[in-house]
């Protein structure tokens, strides 16, 4: 069998002592996470372990002993093997360096259920980061005798072996030599893999490595400046990795939390009031995109805000996404406050927007006499020309004068509305949706009236058309019936289909410009709510992390062979696989409120055809990921 040991880098040079990690259940492996430093006390050792046991919950133990020749230590090893007597396992690892050598050589020693050693040695050495296996058989303090042993690494404790060596037998055991950097083990997340078909075993073993190292960072609190009897050595063993700065800002975000949360409770409890939830109101609020906004930055506030500390890793990726995000957004709505307040660029937009409205009315209305004209050389029916045409006009005038009463308020209103980007970007953006909705007021009426006119031609058609062919659609079935009809009915019938067609080309070209008309204000304000939407729900902590610290969000792993030479153990190094950027998007990405019905390009080419509304409104009841 293999037995697999993980040795973390950090203790390659450490001073003689023990080896404390985990016997990974199930698996013929071991996890090296420290070794203690000689001199120590054993009672001092159990009791330390003990107490690291109850505080990661890792079934913390002594896996053997590491043994670094000095001088005046050479009896070290020998001591450090009979300490085997008062740490029992059922496999006791007995590690050591050479003397002038880089490598370090491997002892196995196994024990029966009476605790006596049945068998030792797996002696491998490795030169230049790599080891060399050579079997030995003998007792403890006896006379070796070359031989190969076939052991179990990781069996239950009592259980009997045999031991080839006394037949002679010359076949070795394997053991194969892991290393890994235990800093970026400990801080990585792992994720399955995508795409691909691991080794089921390897998949098995590697979360309770991974697991093992971070569970165990209370172990790795101690380091050489602390007053404790027991030194160790592990990645934090000379000094602990640390901010002032962020350890400032945990002390600090405590009372900020609580006046967040206290804030936020009483505009949660003004939004309930019965006021705000008479119905026009919140019909109103759920179709404007900055209120929709505000609810939705309410809710990241108190997630964010929350008492609750984030133990699972994807509350504290969402947190720490959400609160990244929130940041950016404010900067970035601070940058656009300087920038439109600089110059007096309010002042010019406002100049710059009556005449606008102007322009776009004057060139509606050429559009409309185009239509009640002949367009294009199509023959429409001029009496339905001439009275849709005059309907429209009426609006246009309207909104004119309605632009010309509000032009000495616009600049006032623009300058308050754009304070608001102190909130963020995405208010601004929000604002931006809603004022392109209000201005654009008149295109949606026309829009309503061309598409509502056209739906009730189309489906006055099909029903006579039905009627023509002796059907009628059946309501409480929802199908189409056979039905018998008389003469009268099929007389008026044939009128009223007859009106209706020859109606339809001049219904259908004004729904047609006014739709497209439409379609251009939806376009506008659909990029608006997808930058929105981006900014709101793309994970800037977690591909700031893919990109700064790829190790942080690992995919799995991969070895590198150090060490491949005839007669020796394989020496692998393991290497971590950072998330590809797309899972990162896919598994961290906030979930928000969609912009639009979630329709099909079919449901949509349809409904245009048909007649019926497209509403770009936020569904606040509709959350997707």
């Amino acid at each position: 069998m293999v037995l697999k040991i993980f040795f973390p880098q950090c203790c390659n040079k450490a001073d003689s002592g023990l080896l404390v990690g985990r016997w990974i259940p199930g698996q013929n492996s071991a996890v090296v996470l420290a070794v203690i430093h000689y001199p120590f006390i054993p009672g001092q050792v159990k009791q330390y372990i003990h107490q690291m046991r109850g505080q990661s919950g890792v079934d913390l133990t002594v896996l053997g002993s590491w043994s670094m020749p000095k001088e005046g230590q050479e009896g070290m090893e020998s001591f450090l093997r009979d300490l085997s007597t008062i740490f029992p396992q059922g496999q006791w690892l007995q590690l050591s360096r050479e003397m002038g050598k880089i490598g370090f050589g491997c002892h196995v020693l196994t024990r029966d259920q009476n605790g006596k050693l049945l068998q030792q040695e797996k002696e491998l050495k490795e030169d230049g980061g790599g080891e060399k296996g050579e079997g030995k058989k003998g007792g403890k303090g006896g006379e070796g005798k070359k031989g190969g042993t076939k052991k179990g690494g990781g069996e239950k404790k009592g259980e009997e072996k045999k031991v080839e060596g006394e037949k002679g037998g010359g076949e070795k055991d394997k053991v194969i030599f892991i290393h890994y950097e235990q800093r970026k083990v400990m801080l990585s997340q792992l994720h399955p893999v995508e795409n691909g078909v691991p080794d089921p075993q390897t998949e098995s073993q590697l979360p309770q490595v991974f697991g093992t190292v971070c569970q165990s960072e209370p172990l790795f609190f101690l380091d050489k400046y602390d007053d404790s009897p027991v030194k160790l050595t592990h990645w934090q063993s000379e000094g602990r990795e640390g901010s002032i700065i962020v350890e400032l800002m945990k002390q600090a975000s405590t009372p900020v939390c609580l006046l967040t949360t206290w804030i936020l409770t009483l505009w949660t409890s003004l939004c309930s009031s019965r006021i705000l939830n008479v119905r026009p109101v919140r019909f109103i609020s759920s179709k404007l995109s900055t209120c929709v906004q505000l609810s939705y930055r309410t809710e990241h506030l108190q997630t964010v805000c929350s008492p609750t500390r984030a133990t699972a890793h994807n509350h504290f990726m969402r947190k720490a996404n959400i609160s990244v995000s929130f940041f950016v957004d404010v900067c970035l709505g601070l940058l656009l406050v300087w920038w439109m307040y600089r110059e007096n660029r309010i002042g010019k937009l406002a100049n710059t927007l009556v005449p606008a409205a102007d322009h776009v009315a004057k060139e509606l209305e050429e559009l409309l006499q185009w239509l009640m004209g002949a367009p294009a050389g199509l023959k429409m029916n001029r009496a339905l020309d001439q009275v849709l045409g005059r309907f429209f006009l009426y609006h246009i005038h309207l909104w004119i004068s309605y632009i010309h009463l509000m032009s000495p308020f616009v600049e006032m209103i623009l300058w308050y509305v754009g304070l608001s980007a102190c909130l963020g970007l995405t208010f601004a953006l929000s604002l931006l949706s809603d004022i392109t909705a209000l201005l654009t007021f008149h295109i949606y009426c026309f829009y309503v009236y061309g598409a509502r006119l056209y739906c009730m031609t189309v489906y006055g058609l099909s029903s006579l058309w039905r009627l023509f062919r002796g059907k009628k659609w059946n309501v409480l079935r929802q199908r189409v019936d056979s039905c018998s009809y008389d003469l009268d009915q099929l007389f008026i019938g044939t009128l009223l289909f007859t009106i209706l067609l020859f109606l339809l080309p001049t219904t259908a070209l004004y729904y047609l410009v006014f739709t497209l008309l439409r379609l251009v204000v939806v376009m506008v304000q659909g990029v608006v709510h997808l930058s929105v939407d981006f900014i709101n729900s793309f994970p800037l902590f977690a591909m700031g992390l893919r990109l700064f610290r790829s190790y942080r969000l690992a995919e799995g792993v991969k070895f590198r062979v150090l060490c491949e030479e005839p007669g020796t153990p394989l020496h692998l190094m393991m290497d971590i696989n950072p998330l590809k950027v797309s899972s990162v998007v896919q598994t961290y990405k906030t979930p928000t409120y969609s912009c639009y019905p979630k329709d099909s390009w079919l449901a949509l080419c349809k409904k245009l055809f048909l007649g019926e509304l497209i509403y770009p409104w936020r569904h606040k009841t509709t959350k997707i990921d």
